[in-house]
This record gives structure tokens, C-alpha cells and sequence, in this order.
């Protein structure tokens, strides 16, 4: 008797793929680890002690850590659910998405939300990445005619009309590789260097004054700034996607220990910058913690220059399934012909309009409180927990739906508690700023 072993996974025909895309899959584990953690570790780590200012000790170390172990399930459960139909493979959130909730209503349910995650994500890394890269030039050189903010900004998201044209995921291994190594380099200074210094003179960790009302609404955006800094889960299904997959070892297996890799890399990072850093400069501390630190200049210049590096590879990441979207938008509703035409226009329209909102609104903190949680809330803390629910069928009451139904509850008030103090923060630092400055 002969026996055959079965087929490999198929792959769900999702309507935002690529046209041209190369569909063999050769990376390894070690490429999930470094593209979850390039992904997940970018601006959000230098605003977690400006967060913690608002939190105070006990409950932003206790936000902190359940927002850790939150997005490690949730992440275990989107790794679990790529082949959870046997024979089959969701590469994509919104395939994941119409299988759970449906072919119409998902579409509605997941895109907007992956959507608010990307661009969202790409718009604070052009700020970030322009504020980075004005501080490493003036500390750098010193003598320099002072350049505005804004022409940085433009400088900065220049790069990007070049590196999208790259033409899918494979092709940014690289630069995701020297954006991970940068991530872990400058969260090592930032702590490093606030630990060296010591604590500020007559630092205070008292709750900052202010009224009660703007008070609660700066909380709120603190939540928001946590929940940016885990935000990997967006493009995860996409990163699992360039593993192989066989019946005897599924891409489950070294996608969740490259995973497990990413959430140790980031322990390593977010925890020591939001502790130190909130230790040493207290309720007075930057929403960018890099920039209190003013010695020595030539490691705080390196370390704003590792933070540039960073977000280059990170605009890209995210960047990458919008590109993916956008031209298969092209293709099949305006009758645009697939090549390099259609990538050059629809890459550097997306390109110029997040350097356009980027330049126009940099608020850094109130952004990153914004966008963390209008998008990053669903997609990381509870979106997963209600797909695992539908389709996985927990038994009530049982400790994994107890757990499933805690971390919707939890990430849906983050993501309106978030929305609504970022928007109000932007509205209310929008009144005192100069644009184009």
C-alpha cells in the first residue's frame, strides 16, 4: 500500500496581493524575529518614561507588563490561526478577518484598522525619524546655520521616494535586519545613558500639575502611548507569510520562536527605558527621552542617528502591505497595467502624503497616544482574542475564555480611553503651535 503524504498549505487568494509577487517562501525564524522586532520596538520606546509620568510608579509599570503579556497571547493566538483551516493559509489579517467574521463584514471590520496601523505608524516614523536626524546634525556639528524642523522632516521622507520602490518583503530583509540591531542599540543607550547620568536635581515623581480634566485626558494618552509600542501584530500574519510551510512542520512552529525571540529582544528594551528613564528625570521627563539626555554629545548623536536608522526599516515594514493594497487597487479597479509605472506612482503618492501629515502635524506624544488607540488597541490587544473566540469556540467560562474575553474588555477601553485623550491633546497642543516651524 502506497501512502502519500498530504499537500502543502494552499494560499487563500486574498484581493490585496500583490500582482508580481514573488510567492516562494525561504525565510527562516530568525527573519520573524527580526522583522517582529522592527515592527515593534521603533518611537514608541522613547515616549514610555514620558508616559510613566502620567502613570506613576505602581499603575504604568502594571500597564506596562499586562500590555506585554497581553500582546504575547495575542500574538500566539494570530501565529495559531495562520493555518487553522487545514490545507490552508491566511496571509493576510483581512484573510484572517473574512474567515471570521465573514466575506462582507470583515473586510469592514479588519482593513480599517491594519489601515489606521500602517499609516498611522508611518506618519509618527517620518516625524520621528525628521526630529532624530535634525538633533544628530546640530549635535554633530555645532556651528551649523540651525535648519527648520520641517526641511528635516522633508529630508528624512525624501529616502523613502527610493527605498519603496523596493518590490516586496523579501527585499527589505536587509534593511529590517539593521533596523532591529539599531532598536536594540539606542534603547540600550537611552537607559544606559539616564542610569550614568543619575537623577535630575530636585527630581519629582509626583503626578504632574494640572487640572483635573487635562489630567485625566494626558492618562488617557499614556495609555495610548503603551499600546504604540506593541504593534507588531498588524503585519505578523505578512511576516508569516515568507516562512515555508510543510504538514510535518508548520510555519507556526519557527514563526512563534521568532516570535518568542522578538517579545525577549523587546522586554529587554521597553522595560529598563520606561523604568530608568522615568527614574532619572521624574514628571519633567521628554516625550522623546533622548532628547533630555545631553551627554556624552557624541553617543546621544549616535544614538539619534540608530533611531533614524530604525524607522527607515520600519516605514518599510509597514509600509509594505499598503503598497500591496494600493496596487492591487490599481489594478483592478482603474484597469491600471501591473510594472514599474504603477509602482512608481502609487508608492510615491503614499510616500508624499504621510511626509505631507507628517510635516504638518508633529506632535509626537499626542500622535503616538492618537494612533495607539484608534488602530493599535484593536489590532494587537483584542481583534485577535474575538477572531480565537469565533473560531476556536472556547468552552464558556473555561480559563482560555475567561482570558480571551478579559483582554477584549481591557483593550477596548485602552483603544477609547486612548482615541479620545490624543485627539484632545492635538486639538489642545494644535492651539499653541507654530506650522512649519
Amino acid at each position: 500500500m502506497v501512502t502519500t503524504s498530504p499537500p502543502p498549505p494552499k494560499e487563500v487568494v486574498s484581493d490585496d496581493k500583490w500582482e508580481d509577487q514573488d510567492t516562494t517562501r525561504r525565510a527562516k525564524w530568525w527573519y520573524s524575529t527580526f522583522h517582529t522586532v522592527t515592527a515593534m520596538i521603533g518611537a514608541g520606546v522613547l515616549s514610555l518614561p514620558y508616559a510613566m509620568a502620567y502613570l506613576g510608579w505602581g499603575p504604568g509599570t502594571m500597564v506596562l507588563a499586562i500590555s506585554w503579556c497581553m500582546t504575547l497571547n495575542t500574538m500566539w493566538q494570530m501565529i495559531q490561526l495562520h493555518e487553522c483551516v487545514p490545507g490552508t493559509r491566511f496571509d493576510r489579517y483581512i484573510d484572517l478577518g473574512r474567515h471570521a467574521f465573514g466575506p462582507k463584514l470583515g473586510p469592514w471590520i479588519v482593513l480599517p484598522q491594519q489601515l489606521i496601523v500602517q499609516v498611522g505608524c508611518d506618519i509618527v516614523y517620518m516625524v520621528t525619524g525628521g526630529k532624530c536626524l535634525k538633533k544628530f546634525v546640530e549635535m554633530a556639528c555645532a556651528n551649523c546655520t540651525p535648519i527648520k524642523q520641517s526641511y528635516w522632516i522633508v529630508i528624512f521622507g525624501s529616502l523613502h521616494f527610493f527605498l519603496s520602490q523596493l518590490p516586496n518583503f523579501n527585499s527589505v530583509a536587509g534593511i529590517s535586519l539593521a533596523a532591529a540591531v539599531m532598536s536594540l542599540s539606542y534603547s540600550t543607550i537611552a537607559w544606559a545613558g539616564c542610569l550614568s547620568k543619575g537623577r535630575v536635581e530636585n527630581v519629582s515623581y509626583a503626578y504632574k500639575k494640572t487640572s483635573p480634566a487635562d489630567y485625566m485626558f494626558r492618562v488617557f494618552n499614556a495609555l495610548g502611548q503603551i499600546s504604540f509600542a506593541f504593534a507588531g501584530h498588524a503585519v505578523a500574519l505578512e511576516i508569516q507569510a515568507t516562512i515555508p510551510s510543510t504538514p510535518e512542520k508548520p510555519s507556526r512552529i519557527p514563526m512563534w520562536k521568532g516570535a518568542l525571540g522578538a517579545y525577549f529582544i523587546n522586554a529587554i528594551c521597553y522595560f529598563p527605558v520606561a523604568l530608568i528613564g522615568y527614574w532619572a528625570f521624574g514628571q519633567d521627563v521628554d516625550d522623546n527621552v533622548l532628547m533630555d539626555l545631553k551627554k556624552p554629545s557624541w553617543l546621544i548623536a549616535a544614538a539619534n542617528l540608530m533611531v533614524v536608522v530604525h524607522v527607515i526599516g520600519s516605514y518599510q515594514v509597514y509600509a509594505m502591505p499598503v503598497f500591496d493594497m494600493l496596487e492591487s487597487l490599481m489594478v483592478k479597479k482603474v484597469n491600471f497595467p501591473p510594472g514599474i509605472a504603477l509602482r512608481l506612482i502609487t508608492r510615491s503618492a503614499y510616500v508624499a502624503f504621510t511626509l505631507f501629515v507628517g510635516v504638518t502635524f508633529p506632535f509626537f506624544g499626542d500622535l503616538l497616544g492618537f494612533f495607539g488607540g484608534f488602530g493599535f488597541a484593536p489590532t494587537s490587544y483584542f481583534l485577535p482574542s474575538i477572531m480565537w473566540l469565533i473560531i476556536k469556540k472556547p468552552k464558556r467560562f473555561s480559563l482560555q475564555w475567561l482570558v480571551n474575553w478579559a483582554c477584549i474588555l481591557i483593550g477596548m477601553f485602552i483603544m477609547l480611553a486612548s482615541t479620545v485623550g490624543g485627539f484632545r491633546n492635538i486639538i489642545t497642543d494644535a492651539s499653541t503651535y507654530r506650522f512649519y516651524t
